[in-house]
C-alpha cells in the first residue's frame, strides 16, 4: 500500500504499518564508534539515520540511501540486525539477524528494517561529506559515539533505537572475538571514492 504525503511517498505493509530502513553506521569494523544524526525535530536530540521506503525498494537499497540522505555518509553493507516494531507511531521496524546473505528479505519481512552499515576507513568503501553541505541540506549536526554512551542519549529520546544495540550483541557474528562483516551483492552495494581529509569534519 501507497500513501502520499508532501513530497514523499509512503509506503506501508499489509498490516498498515509504514515500512521504514535505518542503518547504525560504524566508524570501523570494530564497530566502537557509531554515528547519530539530530532530529529534524528536535534538533538537540541524537537519533539512528534512516526513513521511510520507496515504492518497490527492497529495505538495505533503503538503508542505504537514507543514511546518505539523513547523514551524508555512504559505505559497505555488513550484517542484517533485526526487524523492530513501534507502534506508537504505527511504524513497524525489525531484527534480522545476520545471514550470511544479508540481501535475502522476503515479502512477508515488510515491516521496517534496521540494516547495518559498516564504515571502514578504506577510501573506496567510505564517502562522507562536509559537514557545511550537509547542514545545508539538511539542517543536521552528526557526530561519533562511543557505543554506552549513543545508548544513554538514544534512551532520552528514542528508547527503541537503543534496542537496537543490544540485539547487534546478541546477533554479532565474531570470530577470535572479531565481528564478521558480510559482503552484500555488487549492485546492492557500490563503492565510493573519498576525500580522506573530510573524515576529520565529524566530530
Amino acid at each position: 500500500m501507497m500513501k502520499l504525503k508532501s513530497n514523499q511517498t509512503r509506503t506501508y505493509d499489509g498490516e498498515g504499518y509504514k515500512k521504514r530502513a535505518a542503518c547504525l553506521c560504524f566508524r570501523s569494523e570494530t564497530e566502537e564508534e557509531v554515528l547519530l544524526v539530530s532530529s529534524s525535530r528536535h534538533p538537540d536530540k541524537w537519533i539512528v539515520p534512516g526513513g521511510g521506503m520507496e515504492p518497490e525498494e527492497e529495505p538495505n537499497v533503503a538503508a542505504v540511501r537514507e543514511v546518505c540522505e539523513e547523514a551524508g555518509v555512504k559505505g559497505t553493507l555488513g550484517r542484517l540486525v533485526g526487524i523492530f516494531e513501534s507502534r506508537d507511531q504505527n511504524q513497524n521496524p525489525s531484527v534480522l539477524t545476520q545471514n550470511q546473505n544479508p540481501s535475502v528479505l522476503t515479502q512477508n519481512q515488510n515491516p521496517s528494517v534496521l540494516t547495518v552499515l559498516t564504515q571502514n576507513q578504506n577510501p573506496s568503501v567510505l564517502h562522507v561529506c562536509n559537514n557545511r553541505k550537509l547542514s545545508l541540506h539538511k539542517g543536521r549536526k552528526r557526530e561519533w559515539f562511543k557505543i554506552d554512551d549513543a545508548i544513554q542519549v538514544l534512551q532520552c529520546h528514542k528508547p527503541v533505537q537503543a534496542t537496537y544495540f543490544e540485539a547487534l550483541q546478541e546477533s554479532c557474528l565474531t570470530s577470535n572475538g572479531t565481528p564478521l562483516v558480510a559482503t552484500i551483492a555488487e549492485d546492492l552495494s557500490p563503492s565510493y571514492s573519498i576525500n580522506q581529509s573530510s573524515v576529520s569534519d565529524i566530530r
